[in-house]
C-alpha cells in the first residue's frame, strides 16, 4: 500500500479591505485568530495561522487589505501584502459581491502574470441574489481568466469545508513548516495587543482607533490565571482623554470587553490593567514602526 505524503504549504489571502480575509482565516481554521470589525484597516499585521492534519499543515498568511498608503505604517502595511505573494504556494484573492473596484492595478497585473493557482474567492454571497452573484462571477472571470473563480461565505461557512480540502490538495509534498502544536507564528503578547486593539475599533470613532498601537508590557501565566499589564499608545493628548473618558469608564469598558476575549482565547481567567500613553506621531516614525513590528 503506498504511503501517503505529507504536504505543506502558504496559503495567501490578499484583497481590498473589508471583504472578510480575517473572517476566513478563522472559519478555515474552526476558531478565532485574527480579529474581525466592522472597520476598514483593521489587520496591520501578516498572520500566519496554522492548520494541521496527520498529513498536511496548511500555512494560512491573513493580510492588511490593499490599500493607497498616506502614512509610513500604512507603507509597510502594504508590504505585509507584497512579501505573501512571494512565498505563497496558493493564492486566495478575496473580493465581496459588491466589491467592484481594483485598489491596486499594478498588484493585480503581478497576481495575473503569476504561476501558483490562483482562486478568486466572491465572499458575503448570504447577501446577495443569484443574480447579483452570476454577474459578479462573469465580472471577474474577464479580470482573472486563469483563475478558479469560487462564491463562499466566511460568515456561514459556505463552502469553507470543501475550500480546505481543495487547498490541502494544491500544497507540495513537503514536512511541516511549524511544530504542529502551535497555531500561528505571533506569540502570545501579539494576540493581547490584538484583542485590546479590536476593542477599541469597536469602542470608538473616527480617527482614535488608527492613532492607537497597544503593547504589552507584562504576561505572567500561573496554573488558573494570566497576569497582564498593556500600555494604549496614543499620538496627542486629546486622544488619550477620549481613550480614558470621563472618570475612565470608556477605558474600563474596553478592559472589561478584551477581558472577556482574552479568557475565551487562552482558555484560563485573565487579570488585565491598562494604561495610556502618548508617542507623539508614532505612525510615521520609522524607529517606532520598527519597534512595533512593522
Amino acid at each position: 500500500m503506498a504511503k501517503i505524503p505529507h504536504r505543506s504549504g502558504y496559503v495567501s489571502i490578499i484583497g481590498n479591505p473589508n471583504v472578510g480575509k480575517s473572517t476566513l482565516v478563522n472559519a478555515l481554521m474552526g476558531r478565532d485568530l485574527s480579529i474581525t470589525t466592522s472597520k476598514a484597516q483593521t489587520t496591520r499585521h501578516r498572520i500566519l495561522g496554522l492548520i494541521n492534519g496527520d498529513k498536511y499543515q496548511v500555512v494560512l498568511s491573513d493580510t492588511p487589505g490593499i490599500i493607497e498608503p498616506s502614512y509610513e505604517m500604512q507603507n509597510s502595511m502594504m508590504d505585509f501584502v507584497k512579501e505573501s505573494l512571494i512565498d505563497a504556494d496558493v493564492l486566495l484573492y478575496v473580493i465581496s459581491i459588491n466589491d467592484k473596484q481594483i485598489k491596486d492595478q499594478v498588484l493585480v497585473d503581478r497576481i495575473k502574470k503569476s504561476k501558483i493557482p490562483l482562486f478568486v474567492l466572491i465572499n458575503k454571497i448570504d447577501t446577495s441574489s443569484q443574480e447579483e452573484l452570476e454577474s459578479t462571477v462573469q465580472e471577474w472571470a474577464d479580470v482573472f481568466p486563469n483563475a478558479k473563480l469560487i462564491p463562499i461565505s466566511a460568515l456561514t461557512g459556505f463552502f469553507i469545508p470543501e475550500l480546505l480540502q481543495m487547498l490541502i490538495e494544491l500544497l507540495p509534498e513537503s514536512p511541516p513548516y511549524f511544530p504542529k502544536d502551535q497555531l500561528s507564528d505571533k506569540p502570545e503578547r501579539f494576540f493581547v495587543n490584538e484583542s485590546i486593539r479590536k476593542n477599541i475599533l469597536e469602542h470608538y470613532d473616527k480617527e482614535i482607533p488608527y492613532a492607537v498601537e497597544v503593547i504589552t508590557e507584562t504576561f505572567k501565566e500561573e496554573d488558573k490565571i494570566i497576569k497582564i499589564q498593556a500600555v494604549i499608545l496614543v499620538e496627542r493628548e486629546t486622544q488619550k482623554g477620549i481613550i480614558i473618558g470621563h472618570k475612565g469608564e470608556q477605558l474600563k469598558k474596553v478592559g472589561v470587553a478584551a477581558r472577556k476575549d482574552l479568557s475565551s482565547f487562552f482558555g484560563k481567567k485573565i487579570h488585565l490593567e491598562l494604561f495610556v500613553k502618548v508617542q507623539k506621531n508614532w505612525r510615521s516614525n520609522p524607529q517606532q514602526l520598527k519597534r512595533f513590528g512593522y
